[in-house]
């Protein structure tokens, strides 16, 4: 019988459930576990690293334990931490998880044009036998992308296409007009490095292209705001030994951040669910 859309590939009792931390507790850590919820995934939410407990609608979960430092993670016998909180999350609590846990989740990834941060992960990493996760985030074919860059890559450029409001309260706003805007305006055009470190909030999948393909100063980017556009937009090419890639995808805004994508929660869902799946895809 063909197993039915959506249904989770979780372990069926041969091993305990995976038991999850996350770093921040926004829109994304918060829709995450809603899905897994819905999904009846196979995974525990032991703890969350926040400043402040969180409060109100935004109350963890019953015996959800609270973090408020990296070294809360200890001895909490987790499996999997996720960022999913800020670039400034990414090494204090990156460092503690990758010896407290099998895999850290980095959701943040323009932390990484830090010099040496992400060295600095690896060595960590390398030293305790765990592993340090890229989610896929709002893109589609990154892993075509990175089978591809087994063989010389010549360019890879990504065009990030999103309407004018996701682009407030970003540096968008001192480049052009965004209440003025009657067709589409590419705003910048730059490495995925400096797309990332001007862009944080919007341009963080950036850095996901340059990990797969040619990295952060050979990857060229273009951010664009259409008024005209309902969702989140990413056009990736490549071009190398092994022949052409040219994939578009356009996503739906995260209902809470329309900086976000709803992929983003989803690829988290993937790679969350993939640690105790038989069938990994």
């Amino acid at each position: 019988m063909q197993e039915p859309r959506g249904t989770p590939r979780t372990q069926s009792g041969s091993r305990p459930p995976l038991r999850l931390a996350f770093v921040g507790w926004g829109a994304i850590a918060r829709r995450t576990i809603q899905l897994l919820a819905a999904r009846a995934s196979d995974v525990v939410l032991v703890g969350v690293g926040t400043r402040e407990k969180p409060t109100g609608g935004a109350a963890l979960p019953a015996g959800t334990v609270w973090m408020p430092e990296p070294r809360a993670l200890t001895d909490l016998g987790l499996d999997m931490v996720v960022e999913a909180a800020s670039r400034a999350a990414v090494e204090p609590w990156g460092t503690v998880a990758l010896r407290q846990a099998q895999s850290f989740a980095v959701s943040s990834t323009s932390a990484f044009c830090e010099p040496g941060l992400l060295d600095r992960l690896v060595s960590v990493a390398d030293t305790h036998g765990s592993q340090i996760l890229v989610p896929t985030g709002a893109l589609a074919a990154v892993d075509a992308l990175a089978a591809a860059a087994v063989l010389p890559l010549e360019t890879v450029t990504h065009r990030i296409v999103k309407p004018p409001v996701a682009w407030v309260d970003t540096p968008a706003e001192t480049l052009i007009d965004l209440d003025a805007l009657t067709q589409p305006t590419v705003f910048f055009e730059g490495s995925a490095r400096e797309a990332a470190r001007r862009f944080p909030a919007n341009a963080n999948v950036a850095v996901i292209t340059a990990l797969a393909g040619i990295g952060l100063d050979r990857t060229r980017i273009e951010l664009v705001a259409d008024p005209a556009a309902t969702g989140n937009g990413h056009r990736l090419r490549a071009v190398g030994a092994f022949g052409t890639l040219d994939v578009s995808i356009e996503n739906r805004p995260l209902a809470e951040n329309p900086k976000s994508s709803e992929l983003t929660a989803l690829a988290l869902v993937r790679i969350i669910e993939n640690r105790r799946s038989s069938l990994a895809l």
